[in-house]
């Protein structure tokens, strides 16, 4: 998940919850249509469907049968990317470079650790969440796959089909 670095808290604590209220989808918009946030994410987004083209909204492509068609999720301040499996490493590094060339934070749902990363005043990508050299807790560990479960569950309500179990398989 790619977010705007300005709404979101820096406490791991206050992320994780304000990112369970966004996994929510309560926002009075259209879940498909990057009009509805900032300029650095619309600008992600209108570069990452060049090799991962949208599934739904104004950009989707007709071919059903590309490997790499996306379903995006976009809120306000975050845009939620569901890859195919078989796609998951070259969309996680696309991904990361992408949100590190615009100054939008990335959040690695998906990751082992979790982790949260946000551009800096030098320009740089830092890990601010889950430092990928320190293991992590049971509880934590825990707290990665309630968070997995969570953001599936309300993607797919948010879907209302039962096309999305495809991409998780």
């Amino acid at each position: 998940m790619v977010f705007n670095p300005d709404a979101a808290p820096r406490d791991r604590a206050e992320f994780i919850s304000w990112y369970r209220e966004q996994a929510k989808w309560g926002e009075k918009h259209s879940y498909n249509d990057p009009k509805v946030c900032s300029q650095a994410l619309r600008d992600w987004f209108l570069e990452i469907i060049n090799e991962y083209p949208a599934m739904n909204g104004p950009y989707r492509i007709e071919i059903s049968d590309n490997p790499r068609l996306t379903d995006y999720c976009i809120g306000k301040s975050v845009i939620y990317s569901a890859f195919a499996w078989s796609q998951c490493r070259g969309a996680y590094r696309t991904v990361f470079e992408l949100a590190k060339k615009h100054g939008v934070g990335f959040y690695d749902v998906s990751g082992e650790e979790g982790q949260v990363w946000l551009p800096d005043s030098k320009g740089d990508f830092i890990c601010i969440h889950a430092d990928p050299r320190e293991p992590l807790t049971p509880e934590e560990a825990a707290e990665v796959k309630v968070r997995r479960r969570e953001a599936i569950e309300n993607f797919a309500k948010m879907l209302g089909r039962d096309s999305w179990k495809k991409w998780f398989q």
